[in-house]
């Protein structure tokens, strides 16, 4: 079974904070990294998004997320960022590791450059539309599922 850490960098909105832990209790993430400034429980506007999901996910507030990144690689835990970057690896093609963490950024401006230099690479969700990126915690989403459950093997 995968086993995958997700690092929630600077996300402000309190309501994409309670989505991620929704999801991170529906796919079975192993834990939620809450990174710079990103809130934690106990918040009602995190409460209320995650229904409960905030008191059964496993999760820790580590502000600074370099010393986090150095933690998995002694650990010997690939660190990849979700960002449009342009040798990022698409997710349906991403061979996911069997142990790895991966980092959502910011909704405005994504994952600093200096921070996805510091990872083990970049994967992407390919656009079709006109818009450039996803909501952060709908990103989250969708490349947690295809990492633990909609890629075998």
């Amino acid at each position: 079974m995968r086993e995958l850490h997700l690092m929630a960098h600077d996300i402000r909105s309190l309501e994409n904070v309670g989505a991620l832990f929704r999801t991170c209790d529906s796919l079975g993430v192993a834990k939620l990294w809450l990174t710079g400034y990103t809130a934690a429980p106990p918040d009602p506007r995190i409460t209320k998004v995650a229904l409960g999901a905030d008191k059964s996910v496993v999760f820790e507030q580590k502000t600074d997320i370099m010393e986090l990144i150095k933690q998995f690689r002694a650990e010997g835990i690939p660190v990849y960022a979700l960002e449009l970057t342009k040798d990022a690896i698409d997710l349906a093609k991403f061979a996911a590791p069997d142990r790895m963490a991966l980092i959502v950024g910011t909704e405005t401006t994504g994952i600093p450059p200096s921070l996805i230099e510091a990872c083990d690479g970049a994967i992407k969700i390919t656009q079709k539309g006109i818009k450039e990126s996803l909501n952060a915690a709908v990103a989250a989403g969708i490349a947690c599922w295809a990492i633990l459950d909609g890629q075998k093997g």
